[in-house]
């Protein structure tokens, strides 16, 4: 496995490439282009110059997350083909600059929906947490202006004042869309580009819905291991893979992520994965804890033991973690419980990788 850390460039992320490169096990960058508007083409230059800055400390930047989706092309309208076209451009343009991977979701309107981005724990730290009770009597709108007011300041990926802007009209446009409509629709985007990422050897990962069930009304067609297996029959290939949240999909304890890591890495699927754990109250009531198994209710051990199981070569990164010791950033992406997290999932490859009789 290569261990990656998400940056958000220099621009926007008060850590460091500096810092990011000091955490031991660290390979490389998860970034992107976040100031191109979602649907535009994303020109080579500005990736260029991340690589250079990430070769100058010592990682490597050959995973993007994300290159969104333009909702045009979720919601099936007649513009989507053009929104495609600049989406495979953009693919060619990535492949020229060394990207291997491109992570990306299929949720409508919004990314990742919490309810609190600042909950606090027994000892002091502060998590991203959700509770389907707080969003009764919530519109959309009360629900994005939480976000914004809870942000320090900071763009929260999924959540860009652009997309907000828009709120009322795309719940207007996805009025009757279900599950299969969306669904379709994804298929015709997925037949469109997998060819071009194949070609240009770059293996895309559908990211799952998190959390994995409807917020709003909206359609959520990534949600479990009957939904990957209709992604992955839309087009029989390797670029067409998953990644594998441990946290999005662990917020339904019905989810056997283990066992989802084996069956899709065995068919070549499984492209990226996120670690990090939950701690679960009741059917959609959860907060994010540290990542060490005991603390919350997804097995780590097993987990990364999955991992290892199927040769996993790809990249992984510690997903959200705990704002602790005083930091003041991004909620979720602080720089020093992602760092201890790393730490510990390396800590776990390790000891599997050498109780399997390997040095």
């Amino acid at each position: 496995m290569r261990m990656t850390f998400r940056w958000y460039g220099e621009k926007d992320d008060k850590i460091t490439l500096q810092q990011i490169d000091q955490i031991p096990g660290m390979d490389g960058i998860v970034g992107a282009l976040f100031d191109i508007p979602v649907g535009e083409v994303w020109p080579v230059e500005p990736l260029l110059h991340i690589k250079k800055m990430a070769e100058e400390n010592n990682l490597v930047f050959k995973d993007l997350e994300s290159i969104n989706i333009h909702e045009d092309i979720k919601l099936g309208l007649p513009s989507r083909d053009q929104y495609i076209e600049n989406y495979i451009i953009s693919l060619r343009n990535a492949s020229k600059a060394g990207i291997k991977m491109v992570c990306y979701n299929f949720m409508p309107v919004f990314d990742w929906t919490r309810t609190e981005l600042a909950r606090p724990l027994y000892d002091g730290s502060t998590v991203l947490a959700y509770d389907y009770h707080l969003i009764a009597g919530k519109t959309p709108q009360d629900m994005a202006q939480d976000i914004l007011s809870n942000s320090n300041g900071f763009v929260l990926p999924g959540w860009e004042p652009e997309r907000l802007k828009e709120l009322a009209h795309l719940f207007e446009q996805y009025k009757g869309m279900d599950e299969d409509g969306l669904r379709k629709n994804l298929e015709y985007f997925l037949k469109a580009i997998i060819p071009v990422a194949e070609e240009v050897g770059i293996k895309m990962a559908i990211h799952p819905d998190d959390p994995p069930i409807s917020v709003f009304g909206l359609p959520r067609i990534v949600k479990n291991e009957d939904d990957l297996d209709k992604i992955a029959s839309m087009v029989d290939s390797e670029s067409n893979g998953f990644t594998i949240c441990t946290g999005s999909l662990g917020s339904n304890r019905q989810n056997d992520i283990p066992h989802i890591i084996r069956k899709f890495g065995r068919m070549g699927r499984v492209n990226f994965l996120h670690i990090r754990n939950i701690q679960v109250h009741e059917p959609w009531v959860f907060n994010e804890v540290a990542h060490k198994s005991l603390i919350g209710n997804l097995d780590m051990y097993e987990i990364v033991k999955a991992a290892y199981d199927i040769n996993f070569d790809g990249p992984i990164r510690p997903d959200h973690g705990r704002m602790i010791w005083n930091e003041v950033g991004r909620p979720g992406y602080g720089l020093f419980d992602r760092a201890l997290g790393a730490n510990y999932i390396c800590g776990l490859w390790d000891a599997i990788n050498r109780s399997c009789g390997q040095k």
